[in-house]
């Protein structure tokens, strides 16, 4: 953690920005803000059209001189002005004035585990924009460790999964810190683009962006496991004719073709625990894996990882806001340092 604990409770607000969605917590308010991370902009004028939700149903459906823009590129803030503007938007008149009014205002924001220096430069100066004097920097692992309520400041291990749309991060936590971690650059988006490619080289079908969701393949609770349906009907655009088409598609087959991205993940997980001391690797026998992030709700991939690794396999309460909570938990000033008892004389 970058930040300390007595840092983190001088805080007023706290921003989770990912690939996928923005959030933000204010202290004493809870969550105020869970809306993707877009921008619809008329680059005629350069004037913001609208950003979260309204900004995302309007991707592939806008004119040419309207482009829906997205600030943050896994994990990273790419255009720091927009992430701005895209903020105060998405904060409100009544919130960002009620910030204002904070007599040296302090935030804290989630940055990726290996986030190099230009990326945590870039996060601060987007909040400083925001007004902030101070900005924390609070490593997203840790953060959504908090957030899912796994036991970090005790002398045991716990390991955590952040499934995000760009990247998935693994690490093993004891003791409040980070004892060994790893980002796989493979998320949500990686599986959502293996699903795009197999339907186009087997169905010669094109999904339109708002259907390529792998959730969208899930008929039932079962969804993409072996136990789920055998297929279901996608409906899309032809490749040749570009007419609408339906087609029925063998769920086994598209298990498949997300098979090959979902492996990057697998090596990942095999990386971290070769580099544990054995002690925390014999705690994690029992404990298991716990999945958070958006991309952890993807259908049968907790079941994929407990048949590899052996290992029990949880997924969060609400994976998509762990780490935001994680923060929110540390603002609140929720969290109890571990405290050492004084040795007997």
């Amino acid at each position: 953690m970058t930040a300390t604990l007595e840092q983190l409770r001088r805080c007023h607000f706290a921003v989770d920005l990912g690939a996928a969605r923005t959030r933000v917590y204010v202290k004493g308010a809870g969550l105020v803000v869970d809306q993707p991370s877009a921008a619809a902009v008329n680059t005629r004028t350069g004037a913001l059209i609208a950003v979260g939700e309204f900004a995302e149903k309007m991707t592939g459906r806008t004119p040419g001189y309207i482009r829906v823009v997205r600030p943050v590129s896994g994990g990273t803030i790419v255009d720091i002005e927009m992430a701005q503007r895209m903020l105060r938007h998405l904060l409100g008149d009544k919130v960002r004035r009620a910030l204002r009014r904070k007599p040296r205002l302090r935030a804290a924001v989630c940055t990726p585990h290996d986030a190099d220096p230009l990326a945590q430069r870039a996060a601060i100066e987007t909040l400083v924009g925001l007004g902030a004097r101070r900005v924390e920097l609070v490593d997203t692992l840790i953060a959504a460790a908090v957030g899912c309520g796994l036991p970090v400041e005790q002398p045991e291990a716990t390991m955590i999964m952040v499934c995000g749309a760009h990247a998935t991060q693994v690490a093993v936590l004891s003791l409040g810190a980070i004892v060994s971690a790893t980002r796989i650059p493979v998320g949500g988006e990686a599986v959502d683009h293996a699903i795009v490619q197999h339907l186009r080289h087997q169905h010669e079908l094109v999904l339109p962006s708002q259907s390529v969701r792998p959730l969208q393949l899930a008929l039932s609770g079962n969804g993409l496991t072996a136990q789920g349906p055998a297929s279901t009907e996608i409906h899309g655009r032809d490749v040749a004719t570009g007419l609408a088409r339906s087609v029925r598609v063998d769920t086994a087959a598209v298990r498949h073709a997300i098979q090959t991205p979902l492996t990057g993940v697998l090596d990942g997980i095999g990386r971290v625990l070769r580099d544990c001391p054995p002690d925390l690797v014999a705690d994690l026998a029992d404990r298991g894996i716990m999945m958070v992030g958006g991309s952890a709700l993807l259908p049968g991939f907790d079941q994929m990882l407990r048949q590899a690794t052996g290992m029990p396999v949880h997924i969060a309460e609400r994976p998509d806001i762990c780490a935001v909570q994680g923060l929110g938990t540390m603002l609140e000033g929720k969290v109890t340092p571990l405290a050492l008892d004084p040795a007997a004389g």
